[in-house]
């Protein structure tokens, strides 16, 4: 596995990964999502197709995508488990071809470090864990031992109810504190309040809208609104028809804090994002062609 391929150590004040930085604050980076699940919710499983995989990589690498996101396993509500060994198989041919189809940074959405260690040494450079680090134990040392950053999600499914605030913000303390006995820097962590699992559809957007009392200290915020069910409940809509939806979602949680989001829509979404930070952090370029 080359080093390459893992944050790099040499950037103190932001994280660097392929020699791309994320400096949070400055504006906000999207996360494309590549779903190579037979059965995502979103209808947008590529299955056992690497060709499409990388196509779609290259497609949202030039709609402005930061950062790739793949995945083998589907985490809709009610989905079965996978055994690692199945994730793995449908997982790394696809993985190697966008490796091999981009050079943006590429991240691996699993919680068994077996599949996270694999994918990582095949050219994944971050783990993105829907479990925070608490479902697996050996995840954060992978991460730790490895040198790669960790998309840490709190999922509120299976857990008792107090508070949206209380309840994220207790679960992502949980998660700092597995990371730093696991020796992972602070600089390699970025939270995740978990939109969609576990929560009604009125506590997402009520997450969606105190999202600035979910920051921890400097840890960034990643949301993944998506074409989740929520916007169907709000709009009566099937899943191919909530791209206004997310966008609403997306431009809301620009406004209060987010520091990536995770989309499908990449083309549409990055404009939803340049108009948003134009407003929120007055980070803009004059387009002198248009009207």
């Amino acid at each position: 596995m080359s080093t390459t391929s893992l944050a790099d150590q040499s950037c103190a004040d932001v994280l660097c990964v392929r020699g791309r930085e994320f400096a949070w604050g400055t504006r906000t980076f999207l996360m494309g999502i590549i779903n190579v699940t037979p059965d995502s919710f979103s209808g947008d499983g590529l299955g056992g197709d690497p060709a499409a995989a990388a196509a779609l990589a290259r497609q949202m690498e030039t709609e402005g995508a930061d950062m790739l996101d793949i995945g083998a396993e589907s985490s809709r509500p009610g989905a079965a488990e996978m055994d690692p060994a199945a994730e793995l198989e449908l997982l790394l041919p696809s993985l190697r071809a966008v490796r091999a189809a981009t050079s943006l940074p590429l991240s691996v959405d699993t919680y068994h470090a077996s599949v996270a260690e694999a994918a990582l040494r095949a050219g994944a450079d971050i783990i993105n864990d829907i479990h925070g680090l608490r479902r697996d134990p050996l995840m954060a040392h992978v991460a730790a031992r490895l040198g790669a950053p960790v998309v840490a999600m709190h999922n509120q499914r299976g857990r008792p109810f107090s508070d949206v605030v209380a309840d994220v913000r207790a679960g992502f303390e949980a998660t700092i504190a597995i990371a730093r006995e696991a020796g992972i820097s602070d600089g390699h962590l970025i939270l995740d309040p978990g939109f969609g699992f576990g929560w009604t559809p009125e506590q997402n957007l009520e997450v969606v809208r105190r999202l600035r009392e979910l920051r921890l200290g400097r840890y960034p915020l990643l949301l993944g609104p998506s074409r989740k069910s929520t916007i169907g409940f709000v709009l009566g809509a099937p899943v191919d028809e909530r791209l206004e939806g997310t966008a609403a979602l997306v431009a809301l949680a620009v406004a209060n804090g987010a520091d990536i989001v995770r989309v499908h829509d990449m083309r549409e979404m990055r404009r939803v994002v340049r108009v948003a930070d134009a407003v929120v952090r007055d980070n803009w370029r004059y387009h002198p062609e248009t009207r």
